[in-house]
Parts: structure tokens; C-alpha cells; sequence
């Protein structure tokens, strides 16, 4: 049965999933071509009658991630992507609290479609549920001469705009908006804390493993010039290339920045295309930003898994899972592998090169610290394996410490946050990953029958136990949208309280104390 819902462009119809409304594939923006591409959003046209908002709309340009696996987008699909979905229990004259979710993806693949992401069980616990796709890669955050910076992140302030403007008609409060999102997402989602664009757009934040990758506009032209010569043109032609001839060198970059990382900000990058400091959208990075105090009336959860890094690790040979283990997850990753998975930002999904060593010196050379840090890993860690100390000095500075620095520095700018440790491990690879790098997201949306859940709970049923976590954690999330308390004691840079999301949940004092100390006063690297 349909339900029609009248928006600011026009009426729409979604359908009835039990006690839930579902709409799908609603724009909130134009279509960013002709003369709109590489531009900032523009509204989207109106219409007269009822537009069907049955489908999720295309994903925005991108390569499968994975040679040979069905694409997300084709250049048939064209670049009418800016949509929102919204699942929701509720109608005209209800005030739920609203949870908005940004998706991951490194920046460079992922769509609002992934079911992964597919909103009707958080729905199902009192809240509206949103989800939408924006820009990525080249589109969204390549350097243009003449155009803005960041149209994936305006993108985003738009769809929220529309959140805003849209969302009482669905049911929803558009003054308690939670913003919430992981990787990527996360880091979209601490940058727009203190974006004067998004300012009263939303009222609290959950900002899950952020990725630290942030570049200065310097270095982002540099990339625009090597993506330039690699298709023979001028940067200032950029713009009117096809986006599948973008998409075919989008990689060319990395080359150069793998070759001499001491010459870029931040060595490690699966896309070479990522938000950039213009001082406009991006005002800095965040946890420098946040400083000021210009989001303090924003209630904030940050954190991390307890092992961010192992994924990339174990591309890398750095991890090396048994033999037997191998054999049982190769199923597992085929299924996966033509699900799309890496549009969650993931190394490709194969058989690791043979176990190597690492030389921590080098990579603390890489991350930007002191020559002691290596020793001060080895006795923060002790009995760790140099592969080991790797992973976790990686884990510190692409994921975990940006989340801490969040937390910190917004606590003592007088703003209220809470911090988390996800370290529930999956079983996946014999236990190899840990507790990894995306393994959070199909316990946060309780979806536990997607490719990604597959992926991470290696191929076998959830347990009781993870089923009764994921509940926890989403009714922790939902308590939080509702009225800013997520179930544990608030953040303090002495006491550190901690929430440790594992099978029971806890709370403990500072359980990255150690990386803590060996990154102190680092933050502004």
C-alpha cells in the first residue's frame, strides 16, 4: 500500500513495510551536470502530481573496486544521484528524533543503496532514519580551477538542508537531528561540526572510526595536475572531462604519492581524492577546529575499533591467517567480492602475499613521529611482534587517536562528549581481523544478513550474543538521538570513561591511554 508525503519540490509516494513508511530515491538536489557538474548542489526542479519514491536512485560515478564485480554505476545511469531515503514509524505531527546517516567508502565509492545500510531496523526503534548518496571521487572532491572545493561535502549540506526543510512531514523533529556515519562518513560528519554552512542543521553527532585524511589545498592541486597529464589535458579542462575518463586515471596519483609519502601530508590513501582544507568548507581539521568551541551545543560520541588497521594489514602481508582459515573464508570473500564490498573502502578482497616484515622506524617516519616512538610502542605493547606494533601504530594514526583528539579537544572547548571502543572480534580468517575497520556497521544497523555482515562474521550465523550487542548499541544510539544520553559517563580528559562495545559491554578508564601518551601533542601534525 502507498503513503503520499508532500515535500518542498512536489508530493511523493513510498510504500508501507509493516509499521514503517519507506521512501526511497527523493531528490534533494539536481542532477549535477551540464552546466551543474563540478558545481555546488543546485535545489532540485519541482514537479506537479505524485513522483513515485519506490527505488533508491544511482550511485554517483565510481569504478568497481574490485576488477570484474558487477559495477554500481554505469555511464548509462547518467548523474542524477543526489537523493535521500527515509525510513520512518511515524507521520504529519509526530516530533521523533531523527538519525542521519553519511556513509563510508574512503571518499572514492559507496552508495546510499548498499544494503548494508538499509534503515528499517534502527527505524523500528522509535526513530526516522535517513540515508542519501553524494559525490565522490573526482566529482566530489577532485581540484577544479574556478569551481569549489568539497562538492561532496556540500552535497551533504544540502541533503541535511533538506532534512531539515522535509523531515516534519515524515514525522520527524528537525530540531534533534543526530548526524551519524563511519570512516569516511565519520570524518564528513567532524569536518561539518564546524562548517558554518551546516550550523543548525543538526543537533548531536556520532562519529564512528573517522578517517584521518585531510589534505592542504597545495597538495590537492598537485593531485589535479597529475590527474590532468595522466589524460593529456590542462587542469583547467578538468571539469569537462567525462566522468568515466575521470574515473579511468583516478587512481594515477597514488603512484606518486606511494613513492615519496614524506612529500604528502598523509602517506596512507586509498583514494587520492579527499576533503581539503579550503577554510571555507573545511575550516581545518577538525580536532583543531573544534578548539574554538564552535560546536559545543553539539552533543558528541566519537570512537573507534580496537583493531582499525588489521584489513589493510592483511592486504599488505602483514597478517597472515592459517591455511585452513584461508580455505574457509574464500567462499565467503567470492560472495562478497560480487556484492561489491569494497565500495565500503576495503583492500581487495584476496588470497595475502606472503607474511613480511615492516621496519617501524621507517613508518614512524611516515606518520609523523619522533624517532622514540618505536620503543615507546614496544614497551606500551609489550610482547607485540614488530607486524604487530605496526598495525596498532596505523590503527593510532588513521582512526583511533583522530576520534580521541575529536573528544578532547570539544570537552575542553565546554561541549559534552562520549567515547567508545568497539572491540567486539570477528570470527572471520580465524579471528585474524580482530576487531576491524567497518566490523562496527552491521552491528549498528542490526542488518545482519548483508555482504559486508557476511564479510565480517565469516559466513557464519550471528551469535546470540552479537545479536543482543547490536540491540544494545542501537538502543545506546537511539537513547542518544533522543535526548543526548547514550548510557555511560560523559568524557574527561583525567578520568577518560570509556564505553567498550564487546559481549557484555562495559565501561573502563582510558584504554588507549598508552597510544595517548605517545601521541601527545601531535594532534595539529
Amino acid at each position: 500500500m502507498g503513503v503520499v508525503v508532500t515535500t518542498t519540490a512536489g508530493a511523493v509516494e513510498g510504500r508501507r513495510d509493516g509499521e514503517l513508511s519507506v521512501f526511497k530515491g527523493i531528490p534533494y538536489a539536481a542532477a549535477p551536470e551540464g552546466p551543474l557538474r563540478m558545481r555546488a548542489p543546485a535545489p532540485p526542479e519541482s514537479w506537479d502530481g505524485i513522483r513515485p519514491a519506490l527505488q533508491y536512485s544511482v550511485a554517483p560515478p565510481q569504478l568497481p573496486l574490485t576488477p570484474g564485480t558487477p559495477p554500481l554505476w554505469r555511464p548509462a545511469d547518467g548523474l542524477d544521484c543526489l537523493s535521500v531515503n527515509v525510513w520512518t514509524p511515524g507521520g504529519t505531527g509526530d516530533r521523533l528524533p531523527v538519525l542521519v546517516w553519511i556513509h563510508g567508502g574512503g571518499w572514492k565509492a559507496g552508495s546510499s543503496s548498499d544494503p548494508a545500510h538499509d534503515g528499517a531496523t534502527l527505524a523500528r526503534g522509535g526513530v526516522v532514519l535517513v540515508t542519501f548518496n553524494y559525490r565522490v571521487g573526482f566529482e566530489g572532491f577532485g581540484f577544479v580551477p574556478g569551481h569549489p572545493a568539497n562538492r561532496g561535502f556540500l552535497d551533504q549540506t544540502a541533503a541535511l538542508r533538506w532534512v531539515h526543510d522535509n523531515i516534519a512531514a515524515f514525522g520527524g523533529d528537525p530540531g534533534n537531528v543526530t548526524l551519524f556515519g563511519e570512516s569516511g562518513g565519520g570524518l564528513s560528519i567532524a569536518a561539518l561540526l564546524s562548517a558554518p554552512a551546516a550550523r543548525g542543521l543538526f543537533r548531536r553527532a556520532i562519529v564512528q572510526s573517522p578517517a584521518a585524511r585531510l589534505l592542504p589545498e597545495h597538495e590537492a592541486q598537485r593531485i589535479a595536475e597529475l590527474t590532468a597529464a595522466a589524460l593529456g589535458v590542462a587542469p583547467a579542462e578538468l571539469a569537462t572531462q567525462p566522468p568515466l575518463a575521470l574515473l579511468s586515471v583516478q587512481d594515477e596519483p597514488l603512484a606518486a604519492m606511494e613513492a615519496d609519502p614524506g612529500a604528502w601530508t598523509t602517506p596512507e590513501a586509498i583514494t587520492a581524492f579527499t576533503p581539503v582544507i579550503d577554510g571555507v568548507t573545511v575550516v581545518d581539521k577538525p580536532w583543531l577546529a573544534l578548539g574554538s568551541g564552535v560546536a559545543r551545543d553539539i552533543d558528541l560520541i566519537t570512537g573507534s575499533t580496537r583493531d582499525e588497521f588489521t584489513l589493510f594489514a592483511l592486504s599488505r602481508g602483514l597478517i597472515k591467517p592459517s591455511a585452513s582459515a584461508m580455505i574457509k573464508a574464500l567462499p565467503t570473500f567470492a560472495r562478497i567480492t560480487a556484492h561489491g564490498m569494497r565500495s565500503h573502502g576495503l583492500p581487495k578482497a584476496r588470497r595475502p602475499t606472503p607474511l613480511r616484515t615492516v621496519d617501524l622506524s621507517t613508518t614512524a617516519v611516515h606518520l609523523g613521529l619522533p624517532a622514540s616512538a618505536p620503543a615507546a610502542y614496544r614497551a606500551a605493547y609489550p610482547g607485540s611482534t614488530d607486524a604487530e606494533l605496526y598495525v596498532v601504530m596505523y590503527s593510532d594514526a588513521m582512526f583511533r587517536m583522530p576520534a580521541i583528539w575529536l573528544a578532547e579537544a570539544h570537552t575542553a572547548a565546554g561541549g559534552r562528549s562520549y567515547v567508545y571502543d568497539f572491540a567486539w572480534a570477528s570470527p572471520a580468517l580465524g579471528g585474524a581481523l580482530g576487531a576491524c575497520h567497518v566490523a562496527d556497521i552491521p552491528v549498528t544497523f542490526g542488518n545482519t544478513d548483508s555482504p559486508l555482515a557476511s564479510f565480517v562474521l565469516g559466513g557464519a550465523r550471528p551469535s546470540e550474543s552479537l545479536l543482543r550487542l547490536s540491540e544494545q548499541l542501537r538502543s545506546s544510539w537511539i537513547s542518544f538521538a533522543t535526548d543526548g544520553d547514550p548510557g555511560w559517563p560523559v568524557f574527561t580528559t583525567d578520568g577518560a570513561l570509556t564505553r567498550i562495545w564487546d559481549t557484555p559491554p562495559m565501561v573502563a578508564a582510558d584504554p588507549l591511554a598508552a597510544s595517548r601518551q605517545i601521541w601527545q601533542g601531535l594532534s595539529g601534525r
